[in-house]
């Protein structure tokens, strides 16, 4: 059986479409500009004033300057420790809390969790945080990056809420079997609860690709700066000189603008190509810690 769609359900539809094609529009533009302007010749992209929607010219000179600097390779490496690490570290300590506080005979999980959520509100601050990391010596250390962050609340919350959305039978049984809380967690509650597990390695992984305030804070060590200070100082300071040593010294302004967005692309590119692949889970992941029956 079909129905007729009036007038003002199609007005409606396309009403929709359009709205829809704006917002996919506004989203995406910026990171084409970006794109197309870091391939553009830099001459000509200096020159150019309006939107961009094709390459000025093309040029790969950019991408050869960022790839060519060993501070974008040495930042590449770092951010690849800091992120797996961080993750790691992250996961196992947020699985842990949120199991435990999940279980029902555990004593003052209520004033626990008020206790975290608090620390959602409030927190001490920069200085009582840099006092902090500085007293226990981790200041100028990965540990300074890794450590304090090392739970999250609201991740924390989410997870606790998935683990007690599994049904209480499945431990019983296990218990009746001899099986331990280890056992319990690694066996039956970490499997039940893979889309929220794979959604909290996509946070913590983007949130620790994309942070590069901590390391301005607590790094002092070039060495061990992660890619986004890198990016930082180039977008920020202008610090493309040493990236431009074979350039004359009048187009040096204009290779210093596509420099930026290369960098810009350089810098992103990796999550960009990861999310797809986590996306699945990441809708069904958060429905599932956010809902409780």
């Amino acid at each position: 059986m079909t129905f007729k769609r009036s007038l003002g359900e199609h007005v409606f539809s396309w009403f929709n479409i359009c709205l829809m094609l704006s917002l996919c529009f506004v989203t995406l533009y910026p990171f084409i500009y970006i794109l197309f302007a870091s391939l553009s010749d830099p001459t000509e992209m200096a020159r150019f004033r309006g939107m961009l929607f094709y390459p000025q010219g093309f040029s790969l000179d950019a991408y050869k300057a960022v790839l060519e600097n060993p501070m974008v390779a040495t930042g590449y490496r770092n951010t690849l420790f800091y992120v797996t690490a961080g993750t790691v570290i992250n996961l196992i300590m947020t699985t842990l809390g949120a199991y435990a506080l999940s279980r029902r005979n555990v004593y003052f999980k209520n004033s626990i969790m008020l206790i975290i959520v608090i620390t959602m509100v409030f927190n001490g601050g920069l200085i009582p945080s840099f006092l902090l990391v500085n007293n226990l010596g981790m200041l100028n250390t990965p540990w300074a990056l890794l450590l304090p962050g090392a739970i999250s609340s609201f991740n924390l919350i989410i997870m606790r809420t998935a683990f007690q959305g599994i049904p209480v039978s499945l431990e019983e049984s296990a218990r009746i079997d001899g099986a331990n809380d280890w056992i319990i967690l690694s066996r039956i509650i970490i499997p039940l609860s893979l889309p929220v597990i794979a959604v909290m390695i996509l946070w913590y992984a983007v949130g620790h690709w994309n942070s590069y305030f901590s390391a301005l804070i607590y790094m002092r060590d070039r060495d061990l700066f992660p890619l986004q200070l890198v990016l930082r100082e180039i977008l920020i300071s202008n610090s493309t000189d040493n990236m431009m040593t074979g350039a004359a010294t009048g187009d040096r302004l204009d290779i210093g603008i596509t420099i930026k967005y290369a960098t810009i692309i350089v810098s992103t590119l990796p999550i960009l190509v990861l999310y797809p692949f986590l996306q699945k889970y990441f809708v069904h992941g958060v429905l599932i810690g956010a809902l409780k029956e």
